[in-house]
């Protein structure tokens, strides 16, 4: 898949960049944090932070008690990620074919990972999300909110990058999630007035 190629070449050129652009992300933004938080009191085994990046959440999840390890589809990123935290588990992976087995996690999150995967992709990366947990577990998807699709072709400290990024309605992201097999347990919209809406999504397999 191109965009898939598209991304992860992307993300490799932007590691270190993006990695200072949210280090600070969870001090300037307590609505999040708090998200993180309940997700790590509400799941009871080991979790996986699918498109981790530089495995900033995923540190956050595991000084929480959470046993938590983190997959991403750039292997700079991974990189970065290890170099950080090297008592954590991170591998390389796509979401688009998790390699996990079956029933083997009790939480996913999905933190604004899910913005580059195209529409007609969502089904079978929910169907993954949906086939890993354990009946009960938890997915947390964080999303940009809106309409369309657009081409980002410079990214964090002014690197070129090629990457796609979906704005979606909390209605069409809702369904998908229902159509993969969870049940919505809660919806957050944060930061309505900025310049572009994000929202957080709950769900139970």
């Amino acid at each position: 898949m191109t965009w898939l190629a598209d991304t992860r070449t992307s993300y490799d050129t932007v590691a270190s960049s993006y990695a200072e652009f949210v280090s600070d992300a969870l001090e300037e933004q307590p609505y999040l944090r708090a998200a993180l938080t309940l997700f790590a009191s509400q799941v009871d085994g080991p979790a996986v932070d699918v498109g981790c990046g530089p495995g900033h959440f995923t540190a956050y999840l595991a000084s929480l008690g959470v046993d938590a390890s983190g997959i991403d589809l750039s292997p700079g990123m991974i990189d970065l990620a290890r170099r950080s935290h090297p008592e954590l588990r991170f591998e390389v992976g796509s979401m688009t074919d998790l390699a996990l087995p079956d029933a083997s996690v009790a939480g996913v999150l999905a933190s604004w990972s899910l913005i580059h995967v195209p529409d007609d992709d969502v089904p079978g990366v929910l169907g993954h999300f949906h086939r890993v947990l354990r009946p009960g577990g938890l997915l947390v998807i964080g999303y940009h909110v809106g309409a369309g699709t657009r081409l980002k072709t410079q990214g964090y400290g002014g690197h070129p990058m090629r990457v796609h990024i979906h704005l979606r309605q909390p209605w069409w992201l809702a369904r998908r999630v229902r159509e993969a097999g969870f049940t919505i347990e809660a919806e957050w919209l944060l930061s309505q007035e900025a310049e572009v809406a994000q929202a957080i999504l709950f769900a139970r397999a």
